[in-house]
C-alpha cells in the first residue's frame, strides 16, 4: 500500500520516502485524516504502531506554514528523553518553514522564554514545564489549534494530571489528540472534561509467537490495597494454592505482603532475604520446594533469574519494569508444563501488560474478580473529603457562636429603596 492513501502534500510524501517510510501503518491510515479534519481523537496502540509519526503528519498538514508569533500546536510528553525523540522526528519530516522547539524540564526557563518571545509554531515539552512557562507568561496559549498528549498513560504514572488539566482548561477551543498504549479509568477521568466527541481508534499488533509460554491469567484491580485483599482471598484456598511464588518489585512491598499474609496464614509464608532476623526466610527456590511453607515472597530487586520448575503457581503481584524479567519466568519447559502464571495489574501497570503481550504474541486471559473481594476506594480522596467536611463543620459551629437571631424589637430593616421611601414620606403627609 502506497503513501497516497494518506493524502499528504508532496513535501510530506517526499520526506516520508526519504526517511524510509514507504507504506503507511494501520494507525496512520485510520487517524491522519481525522486529525487533518480537526476531530478530537483517542488513539490506542502498542509501542511501534506509529503513533508519533501519525500526529506529526497530521500537525504538519494542518499548520503548513509559519505565520504567527504564538505557537499553534502544543505537544506534551512524559519526560525529557521523549522530548528529544519527538523533536528529532519533526526535524526528519518537517520540510516547511514551521518552527518546532523542544523545552526540557532540566534546562533553564529564562532561555526558553526568550525562544518563545522570538516566535515558534510547535512546542514540545513536559506538562510541568509547559505550566511553568504559562504561569510566567512566556507560553501564549491563545492561538493553540491542536493539543496533543503523547504517551498519555505515562502522564498518569508520572503524576502529571494537575498540569495537564490546567493547561487544557486554559485553552479556549482547540483540537485534542490523545495517544496512549492503554486507555484505563484514571486516564479517562483526566481527559473526559476537555474532549469533544472524540473518535476512539484502537490498534492491536501482536507478533507471531516465537516461544511457547505457560498459561496466564490477569486480574485488573483498582489499587494496592485491593491487590492485597485479592492476594489474601486467593491464598485462603490452601488445597488449590499448595505452592505459590509471589514476585514483588521491592523488599519493602515483600515485607508488607508478609505481614498481611502471616496474620491469617501463620507458618505458611516465607521471605527471600527477609529484612528482619526473626522472620522466616528461605535462601532459594530449591529450599522452598522442600519446605512446609506454602507461599514464598521474592523481591525482583534481589533476584533476576530463578529456577521455577515444579512450582504450580507463579503470581506477579507487581509487574517488573523490564518485560524481559517477566517473560523469562513464563517460557514453557519440561519442568513447568503444569504451571499457571497469575498477574495483578492496576491502571498504571496496564501499559506493562500490553508490552508483555506484544512481546510474547499472546493476550493474557482477563479473569473477573472473585466474589467476596473487598475493593478499597482511594484512601487519599477519602481523607481529603473527611478533612474538608470537618473544616466546614468547624466553620459552621464558629458562625453559630458569633451570629444569632435578632430580638423582635431589633429586627426592623431600614434597607428601603428610594421608591419605598418616597411612598412612606408622602403617606405621612
Amino acid at each position: 500500500m502506497s503513501l497516497d492513501k494518506l493524502k499528504l502534500n508532496k513535501q510530506l510524501v517526499t520526506a516520508m520516502t526519504e526517511a524510509g517510510f514507504l507504506a503507511p501503518k494501520e494507525m496512520q491510515l485510520k487517524v491522519v485524516s481525522r486529525i487533518i479534519g480537526g476531530q478530537d481523537v483517542i488513539a490506542i496502540g502498542p509501542e511501534g504502531s506509529g503513533k508519533t509519526t501519525t500526529y506529526i503528519l497530521g500537525i504538519l498538514m494542518r499548520l503548513k506554514y509559519a505565520h504567527e508569533e504564538a505557537p499553534r500546536a502544543l505537544v506534551l510528553v512524559p519526560d525529557a528523553d521523549r522530548i528529544e525523540a519527538v523533536t528529532d522526528q519533526f526535524a526528519l519530516l518537517n520540510k516547511s518553514s514551521l518552527r518546532v522547539v523542544g523545552f526540557s524540564p532540566l534546562a533553564g526557563i529564562q532561555s526558553q522564554m526568550d525562544v518563545l518571545a522570538d516566535g515558534c509554531d510547535i512546542v514540545v515539552t513536559t506538562p510541568d514545564r509547559a505550566r511553568a512557562l504559562y504561569m510566567k507568561l512566556g507560553l501564549n496559549l491563545n492561538l493553540i489549534q491542536t493539543f496533543i498528549l503523547d504517551d498519555a498513560d505515562l502522564m498518569i504514572k508520572n503524576g502529571y494530571q494537575l498540569p495537564v488539566s490546567e493547561l487544557a482548561r486554559s485553552i479556549v477551543k482547540c483540537q485534542h489528540l490523545i495517544f496512549t498504549e492503554v486507555l484505563h479509568g484514571k486516564l479517562e477521568q483526566l481527559i473526559e472534561p476537555f474532549m469533544n466527541l472524540p473518535a476512539t481508534i484502537e490498534i492491536t499488533e501482536l507478533k507471531e509467537p516465537d516461544v511457547a509460554i505457560i498459561p496466564q491469567i490477569l486480574y485488573k484491580v483498582l489499587n494496592f490495597k485491593t491487590k492485597l485483599n485479592l492476594l489474601n482471598l486467593l491464598m485462603r484456598d490452601d488445597d488449590y494454592f499448595n505452592k505459590v511464588i509471589v514476585f514483588v518489585n521491592t523488599r519493602l512491598t515483600a515485607q508488607k505482603l508478609f505481614k498481611s499474609l502471616d496474620k491469617r496464614l501463620h507458618d505458611q509464608v516465607a521471605l527471600y532475604k527477609p529484612m528482619f532476623f526473626d522472620q522466616p526466610g528461605l535462601k532459594s527456590v530449591d529450599e522452598f520446594r522442600e519446605s512446609d511453607a506454602r507461599i514464598f515472597i521474592i523481591a525482583n530487586e534481589d533476584v533476576e533469574k530463578v529456577d521455577l520448575s515444579e512450582i504450580p503457581f507463579i503470581l506477579n503481584f507487581d509487574q517488573p519494569e523490564e518485560k524481559e524479567v517477566y517473560i523469562s519466568r513464563i517460557i514453557k519447559n519440561e519442568g513447568n508444563a503444569e504451571t499457571l502464571a497469575i498477574a495483578f495489574a492496576t491502571d498504571i501497570e496496564l501499559s506493562l501488560i500490553t508490552k508483555i503481550e506484544q512481546a510474547t504474541g499472546q493476550l493474557m486471559e482477563e479473569v473477573e474478580l472473585p466474589l467476596g473481594l473487598i475493593i478499597e476506594n482511594n484512601p487519599d480522596k477519602e481523607k481529603v473529603a473527611q478533612k474538608k467536611a470537618k473544616k466546614e463543620k468547624a466553620v459552621d459551629e464558629q458562625r453559630g457562636a458569633a451570629f444569632h437571631e435578632k430580638k423582635a424589637e431589633n429586627a426592623k430593616t431600614y434597607n428601603y429603596s428610594s421608591k419605598e421611601k418616597a411612598k412612606m414620606k408622602y403617606k405621612k403627609k
